[in-house]
């Protein structure tokens, strides 16, 4: 019986084609936890529930989510960080638990001004690009394994889940430039993205929403489109995480495979 997986995505940016002059909005970036069903369950649900646990009060009918802008912020049940000795060893349990579990990481990040002054009309939209080329790694990474697995995304509102579902479709039904419709049905266990709400307290998005944006900041620093300027416990954020980056099996190679960078 082949394992089952599920990928957890999380964006950071902006995915129109809006002011892209402008360096906030010039690039796009997706990331992608994959991790193993039953583990999952077993493990990596259990790990961050006991993380919250351990330093914020925890009811669990409504239990503390993790967002990355409110924890950097302390809002809301994290208002406790501001406190210099709780934000230390907060920040450590956080960093373990990156560190031990077992998941695999995937980001896509788009030049969107290159992109769309290279191709003009012709330019794909920022999201569905990304999204293809995310699939074609997680379904490369799928079909390596004789596995199968679904995509998982946070419920966004009404216009960017109808994006999100259509983008997944689009793939799903007719393959890539690279890579035909049945690369991905073969693995892929349904023909539709599930979508959750932020109050679902799905720990997969929960993980991706905060290694999203220092992930997207890694790549483009690695580029040189970025000085390195990112706070210090970004960058630890990134080395704890450095071994996750889905890989070429054979020679380790992290880009294009688990760091992929579009222009």
């Amino acid at each position: 019986m082949s394992r089952l997986y599920r990928l957890y995505i999380d964006e950071s940016g902006d995915h129109t084609y809006f002011d892209v002059d402008k360096l906030e909005k010039r690039y796009l970036g997706l990331t992608g936890c994959i991790v193993e069903k039953e583990y999952y369950g077993d493990c990596f649900k259990p790990e961050l529930e006991t993380l919250k646990k351990n330093h914020f009060s925890y009811d669990p009918d409504d239990p503390p989510i993790f967002h990355r802008t409110d924890l950097i912020n302390c809002r809301g049940p994290f208002w406790r960080l501001r406190d210099k000795e709780k934000r230390q060893p907060f920040n450590k349990d956080l960093l373990r638990y990156f560190r031990e579990m077992n998941f695999t990481l995937i980001t896509v990040v788009i030049d969107k001004k290159s992109h769309i002054d290279r191709y003009d009309k012709a330019a794909f939209h920022p999201y569905n690009y990304c999204l293809a080329a995310m699939l074609e790694r997680y379904c490369g990474f799928l079909n390596f394994y004789n596995a199968k697995g679904d995509m998982m995304a946070e419920s966004r509102g009404k216009i960017e889940n109808e994006l999100l579902a259509s983008s997944y479709q689009m793939v799903y039904r007719r393959g890539t430039q690279w890579r035909g419709a049945s690369f991905f049905n073969n693995v892929l266990t349904s023909e539709q993205m599930k979508i959750k709400p932020k109050t679902a307290n799905v720990a997969g998005l929960q993980v991706a929403d905060l290694l999203a944006y220092p992930m997207k900041q890694e790549i483009l620093v690695e580029k040189g489109l970025l000085p390195d300027r990112s706070e210090a416990f970004s960058k630890t954020i990134c080395e704890a995480v450095k071994r996750k980056h889905n890989q070429q099996v054979y020679q380790g190679r992290v880009s294009g495979y688990g760091k992929v960078f579009l222009e």
